[in-house]
């Protein structure tokens, strides 16, 4: 990602010092990029014998992407969680292993097609560090798949943060997300599922620059999850390789209206900052009953609707106490067209990837 391997790191994949999460506390006013330095490890590495521990766990959330008009750039952590364990069969020479559970699994994939494996790997080039001959992944998730809930990107990060943790890579939080984004190509599935709650993310010619975005306690996200996929992929070829310089100048306009609107709850700018222009004109159609739902989100309450990533997952912003109606409402609009959906109700921040107990379990 725009940095050479760099020839010495080889000699730190061996054992393994912990991540965890973080918290950083700013004032109002201030909105900094996310720090570069390395996340805080538990002992140093020096201290780590070579008999230490070869298995790891982490829990990583799902994500909304293309939020409102943040087209490619503004995402929200989700609180559907995958859970991944690797484990390093030391000494054995077998190929490496996928056990899938949950969500994934009806997947039929290989372990070279096993997008925890691509991260994995992706995560040992970047750091030029050798892969080890004999692994075993255990995967579960319940981020449904093709829904707009960012399972791939979830599956990404798990595959880069395992190996940062077994082969003690030293990746910082802005790395993981330039190695996601480079997988999986749009910056705003992988930032909140990197750092956590709201984030904004620019693709820039050679990093990835990443802010926090704040999320007013007074709104909460509504997620009616569809039981019919959209691929993405399709959902690419749909959009407009141009758009006019006026559309371009509303979009602009409502960008920065749902910035605001969320740090500050205000309805009026969030009403106008969830009427995209730039995807949801393009896409609706993939998504039976769309205008129903977002109607009758709407009409329940709702500031507005609009997709979650590229759908078919419906996002609604809300105050907390006309939550369960709008829900209900959606739902019902939607079971009008014969589709059976599932309520998520949202609110608070929902922390980033990080490392879980009971590795071996």
């Amino acid at each position: 990602m725009g940095t050479a391997p760099n020839p010495n790191r080889r000699a730190l994949c061996q054992n393994v010092a912990v991540g965890a999460g973080f918290l950083v506390r700013y004032p109002a006013w201030y909105v900094p990029s996310f720090p570069r330095k390395p996340v805080p490890r538990h002992p140093p590495a020096a201290d780590h014998p070579a008999t230490a521990r070869k298995a790891f766990a982490l829990r990583v959330p799902g994500s909304a992407s293309n939020v409102g008009a943040g087209f490619d750039s503004v995402g929200i952590a989700v609180p559907r969680w995958l859970v991944a364990r690797v484990l390093d069969e030391q000494g054995a020479r077998a190929p490496w292993r996928v056990e899938r559970q949950g969500t994934l699994a009806g997947l039929d994939l290989s372990a070279e097609e096993d997008k925890v494996v691509r991260g994995f790997e992706a995560a040992c080039r970047h750091a030029g560090c050798a892969l080890p001959p004999a692994l075993t992944f255990v995967v579960s998730s319940d981020i449904p798949i093709a829904r707009g809930l960012g399972s791939s990107a979830a599956a990404f990060v798990a595959g880069i943060a395992l190996a940062d943790l077994l082969l003690r890579l030293r990746l910082d939080r802005g790395a993981m997300v330039e190695i996601g984004t480079a997988l999986e190509g749009h910056p705003d599935n992988i930032a909140p599922i990197v750092y956590g709650g709201a984030t904004l993310a620019l693709r820039e010619a050679d990093r990835v620059l990443v802010v926090p975005l704040t999320v007013h306690p007074t709104l909460t996200l509504v997620f009616l999850i569809p039981d019919f996929p959209v691929e993405t992929a399709h959902a690419r070829e749909v959009l407009p390789s141009t758009v006019s310089h006026a559309t371009a100048v509303r979009a602009a306009a409502r960008s920065a209206a749902l910035v605001q609107g969320l740090a500050t709850g205000d309805g009026e700018l969030l009403r106008a900052a969830l009427a995209d222009e730039l995807h949801v004109p393009f896409r609706r159609h993939l998504v039976r009953g769309y205008d129903d739902v977002v109607a009758a989100a709407v009409g329940s309450g709702a500031y507005g609707a609009t997709l979650s990533g590229s759908g078919s997952t419906i996002l609604a912003l809300t105050a907390p106490e006309r939550a369960e109606g709008v829900a209900s409402s959606m739902g019902v609009a939607w079971s009008r067209h014969g589709v059976r959906s599932e309520a998520l109700i949202a609110s608070g921040r929902v922390p980033g990837v990080a490392e879980v107990g009971d590795a071996a379990g």
